[in-house]
């Protein structure tokens, strides 16, 4: 499986394409530097490098003029959408990774509290190897301008925090279980 040439496939122009391959390669980094931290043999390293390079793929799908995604479905389903994608491509545990790395999971009551155009049903991150990407990823933006930027801890807390404090407290334990890589 080369991740690479899977984003390749999906993304509809270089603008998108390179923004969504940088982020994805940042947070793969940072994913393999926390799994490697961890010094837990049982960590599928290779599983968590290819899950952190491909967990955007659904953003193809979605629009966001702003990297040059010209897709018709709203991003908060480019989880979904990237599930899709790699069910269909023979890739389950990978396409696992995709529904569950938004924010710090979603709950079916988060999809039903927000009325969010999702399945109501919970979509939060269960292997550690989902939760390295989970966490990893929250560390950086796919906006145009700071996409290599890393955040601060504190900068995570409060985009997070916008969505409750029992929100922060998933970051929160996963601070303490992965460490401030």
């Amino acid at each position: 499986m080369n991740a690479h040439l899977l984003l390749e496939k999906y993304f509809p122009g270089p603008e998108s394409l390179a923004i969504v391959r940088e982020h994805s390669r940042l947070v793969a980094a940072k994913a393999l530097s926390v799994a490697d931290a961890l010094g837990d043999t049982a960590i599928d390293r290779q599983f968590v490098e290819e899950a952190a390079l491909l967990h955007d793929i659904g953003v193809c799908r979605t629009h966001v003029p702003s990297i040059g995604c010209t897709g018709v479905e709203p991003y908060i389903r480019h989880g979904l959408l990237g599930r899709e994608i790699l069910e269909a491509e023979g890739l389950p545990r990978h396409a696992l990774v995709c529904e569950r790395h938004i924010g710090v999971g979603l709950t079916a009551a988060d999809v039903r509290a927000q009325n969010l155009p999702l399945p109501e049903r919970d979509m939060t991150p269960l292997s550690v190897e989902e939760r390295i990407v989970c966490f990893a990823d929250l560390f950086y933006s796919k906006h145009p301008g700071s996409v290599g930027v890393e955040k601060s801890i504190e900068k995570v807390r409060k985009s997070i925090g916008k969505y409750g404090e029992h929100k922060v407290g998933i970051f929160d334990s996963w601070l303490r279980e992965f460490g401030s890589r």
